[in-house]
């Protein structure tokens, strides 16, 4: 029997506002303790929530950019659970009336690409943070609040995952959209972006789906599709065996690479949802929605299309060029200073994102414009891409303009035709062994030639010209 796996996301995005969803506290991460609360977020009586209206607006532009129907009229409900960071003993957030639904996002994996499905986005506070640890050997769990209220979006995909991989991806694109619109900075490591799994496995080709199962506490996408395929393992297994799958929760256990039973998986009717009585619906018109989406920036699948009609980059290159915003800037930057779109794809790829990763591509020491001004060097002639990458790295070390390393240190490329031919002569009289294994079919010869006549240049001669008249002169 052939099994398929069935999956879906939930994933909770941290928006980057200032103050927190229904009142003013700072959602600033990393501060002390129960330091960033007050009456509104820790729901003390007679308190009363006011919504954020940069919440409101980044939630429409995250629903906008993942392609989904932003709802004229939505409301907030009370999610009603007992939990020791939950304070109020219910979450403000949106049941049956959520501010966006029928989204998609386009994912590539192994050169297929596939429409995933977004069911819905709403916005919701996010809970507090239980700290566990032992003291005087007794195991005590404390509280923090600072994070009780901080805006969340929901994001919960259609079940049209199908492995553990286009899961990976999935969480990419998502990211990689909520940066682009400035929502989020998804920083799972810091909790702005959080996901857990449903999954189920059934018969390949049936339509009825298997029992799902939750798998939280994944804290990577690298755990996410670790977990996602160690779950479909598991149920396969288990099925084979005769054993019934249970709808339950399940953690993943990082160290041990396994998932494992954490309690039975609630319903919606356990959370007794019921509108918010405190807030009033939101209403929006099209000229607010038409408003936001005039406003939001090439998105990057665009971007992606238009890098490769308009600069005739390979599609990898365009892709990879536009998983950060930062660094598709950095690109269009260093076109607008004059390089030629290849040679500047190839170097930022290989040789800048060697010492920079893209998130901080903007602190590099070496700027589009220096980046473009090193590459015209090459383009013109004046230094080989060898040494280049010398001047590159002197360059990131003093902050200097290529031209003026190269002119300072006497780097300039020879493409005198009589100096190169002088050294070759003398490359040939030095090493006739070589020659004669050369004109013996062996083509490791003619490597190992051109290696002395760089090497007795310093690197300086221009490579084209050495071959060329190389090969003249062995003929």
């Amino acid at each position: 029997m052939v099994f398929e796996p069935v999956i879906g996301l939930e994933v909770h995005v941290q928006l980057n506002t200032v103050t927190k969803i229904f009142c003013s506290c700072a959602t600033r991460f990393g501060s002390p303790s129960n330091t960033q609360t007050c009456p509104v977020c820790l729901g003390l009586p007679g308190v009363l929530p006011v919504l954020n209206e940069e919440v409101l607006r980044k939630g429409v532009s995250a629903g906008l950019a993942l392609n989904a129907t932003i709802a004229n009229y939505s409301k907030f409900d009370r999610k009603n659970y007992f939990y020791p960071d939950l304070p109020k003993a219910y979450q403000i957030s949106q049941y049956d009336k959520p501010i966006c639904t029928n989204g998609s996002i386009e994912i590539t994996v192994e050169g297929k690409t596939r429409q995933i499905g977004i069911t819905r986005l709403h916005l919701e506070e996010d809970a507090g943070k239980l700290i566990h640890d032992e003291r005087n050997r007794e195991r005590v769990s404390m509280v923090d609040l600072n994070r009780a209220g901080v805006p969340l979006v929901e994001i919960v995909s259609e079940p049209d995952l199908r492995s553990g991989d286009e899961a990976y991806e999935y969480l990419q694109k998502i990211k990689t959209v909520m940066k682009y619109i400035d929502a989020s900075d998804v920083n799972m490591e810091e909790g702005s972006l959080r996901c857990d799994v449903n999954i189920s496995v059934r018969q390949k080709g049936a339509q009825e789906f298997g029992q799902k199962v939750e798998i939280k506490n994944l804290n990577s996408f690298k755990a996410v599709r670790a977990s996602i395929n160690y779950e479909i393992e598991r149920q396969i297994a288990s099925i084979e065996s005769g054993e019934r799958i249970r709808q339950e929760t399940r953690l993943w256990d990082d160290g041990k690479n396994v998932t494992y039973s954490m309690r039975e998986k609630e319903f919606a009717h356990d959370y007794r949802y019921f509108p918010e009585p405190d807030l009033p619906p939101i209403v929006l018109t099209d000229e607010y929605i038409q408003g936001i989406r005039a406003s939001l920036p090439e998105l990057p699948d665009d971007r992606k299309r238009r890098f490769v009609t308009q600069y005739g980059l390979p599609e990898y290159d365009a892709r990879v060029l536009t998983s950060e915003k930062g660094l598709a800037d950095y690109f269009e930057s260093a076109i607008g200073a004059g390089s030629d779109p290849k040679r500047a794809s190839n170097w930022i790829m290989s040789e800048v994102l060697a010492v920079t990763d893209a998130d901080h591509i903007h602190e590099c020491a070496v700027d589009p414009a220096r980046l473009a001004g090193l590459l015209r060097l090459i383009e013109e002639g004046t230094i080989s891409g060898k040494i280049a990458k010398t001047v590159f790295q002197e360059m990131l070390t003093t902050g200097r303009d290529a031209a003026a390393i190269v002119e300072e240190k006497g780097l300039m490329q020879i493409s005198d035709r009589g100096a190169i031919e002088a050294v070759i002569d003398s490359v040939i009289a030095a090493n006739q062994k070589s020659v004669e294994d050369y004109k013996g079919g062996k083509e490791k010869a003619l490597k190992f030639l051109i290696g002395q006549i760089m090497k007795e240049t310093r690197g300086a001669a221009n490579p084209a010209m050495v071959q060329d008249l190389l090969l003249q002169k062995l003929k």
